[in-house]
This record gives structure tokens, sequence and C-alpha cells, in this order.
């Protein structure tokens, strides 16, 4: 760890009085959920199904394939019993210093809201809450872990139930993609982290960032390093507590 840029990550903060976090499945790993993309990510190490994950996590293949849907969602989201990270604990208390103004996340574990942050703006919503896609009645989550990947219905209508989350074929919401972009306007100092900068449209949300100074923690390159006033490769956990630690 490069203590100068520990240093200089610190007096960035010290500085800024609208800080926004913008972060990916990376931010989650230190719970020991899987990224994504990476060589040990979902999308390379899942081979069961005989199909991709992200086909697995399309809307057309929920509503033909609802068991195999829950299957891999039950196995791979919901059986995980997850804590919050140093990372998730360190943005948390950022936020109660009232400096950081909203934690943009991609991930759908909740673990930013577990570790006590107010303002979390969930791009690709929730494994949290589950809704009947027909009639709109809420499902408990807990109903739908104890199923342990049979499928939920609705006990209203007889619907299958969906996660309120956001899947391929399906766009973002309106209210959320306002939220997001509003935030990321509105900050002095962007802070991106865990995230390849490679799902869209959720990344292309950082052009409108028109402040002074972007701090990215990633473990690979991305296409915004060139634009970044520092860039750590290490975890993010480790250089958010040692930046916070100094503070």
């Amino acid at each position: 760890m490069n203590n100068q840029m520990i240093s200089d990550f610190a007096k960035l903060i010290s500085n800024s009085r609208n800080i926004v976090f913008f972060g990916g499945a990376g931010v989650s790993t230190e719970s020991g959920l899987k990224d994504y993309r990476s060589e040990d990510g979902l999308y390379n190490t899942v081979k069961k199904y005989n199909v991709s994950p992200e086909t697995i996590l399309s809307r057309s293949f929920f509503e033909a394939h609802p068991d195999i849907f829950y299957d891999f969602y039950y196995n791979y989201f919901l059986s995980c019993e997850s804590e919050p990270n140093r990372a998730h604990i360190c943005l948390a208390q950022l936020e109660k210093t009232g400096k950081l103004k909203a934690v943009i996340t991609q991930n759908i574990d909740g673990l930013h809201q577990k570790a006590g942050s107010k303002n979390v703006i969930e791009l690709h919503g929730t494994t949290k809450k589950h809704y009947c896609p027909k009639c709109k009645t809420a499902f408990p989550t807990e109903d739908v872990i104890a199923l342990k990947g049979e499928v939920p219905r609705c006990r209203k209508c007889g619907s299958v139930i969906k996660p309120d989350v956001v899947l391929y074929e399906e766009q973002l919401k309106e209210t959320v993609i306002e939220a997001a972009i509003s935030a990321i306007s509105a900050a002095d100092l962007l802070i991106i982290g865990g995230t390849s900068l490679a799902v869209y449209p959720a990344a292309g949300f950082i052009r409108y960032f028109g402040g002074e100074n972007i701090v990215l923690i990633n473990r690979e390159q991305t296409a915004y390093d060139s634009k970044a006033t520092l860039v750590f490769r290490e975890k993010i956990g480790e250089v958010l507590s040692e930046t916070v630690k100094i503070m």
C-alpha cells in the first residue's frame, strides 16, 4: 500500500463537501460473494446449468424457465449468508460525517444498508424484495428463501413471483436513473470502487460528474483510469479502511 497515496486520498476527502461513491460487484467480494466477470467470477465458473448465467438472469428465461431460474437464484444469491466488509462499514462511517451524500451501487445484496448506509441508490434493484408482476402483491423474502429454490407463486393470483431486481432485457427504473444522475452531478469528489465500468447504462452515469477529483479503486484496469486523480489496485476494503484510519 502506497502511504503517500493514502494520505492524498484522505486529504481529498477532508477537502470535499459532497462525495458520492459508485460501486460494483468488487465491493462485495470481500464478503465472500462472487463477482461477475473476473476469472473466478460467476459468469466464468458456473457450468452446471448448461446455459450461461447471463441467459438465466434474463427476463425471457425467467418467464420461460422459472424452475431453473429459481434454482440458480437461490443457490447463488439467496442461500449465501454474507456480512458487510470493511468497505461497506467505512462508507457508512463516511456518510455519518456528512461528507458522503450517496452510495450508488450496481449490487443487489443489500450489504450497504446492513452496514448502516442510509442513502443507497440501487441501480439494479435488490434481492431483499419480491413481488407479483401481475397483481403487484409483495411477497416476503423469507418465504422465498424457505422454498430453497422452488418456484414461489402469488397467493392471490398464482403468478410466478419475481425478485425486485433488474434482469437482462429490462430497463433501469427512471426514478433510480434520475437519482443517480442527480447525485453524481452534484458531487465534488467521486469514488469509484469494485467495478470494471463495463456494464451499461450504469457505467455511463460517470460522464455526468463535473467535479475535480475521481478516485478509482479496482483490481483491474478500467477505461476511466486516465481520468482519475488517484488509482488504487488494492482491495477496496483495505484502501478505505487505511484512509479512514488517518482522517
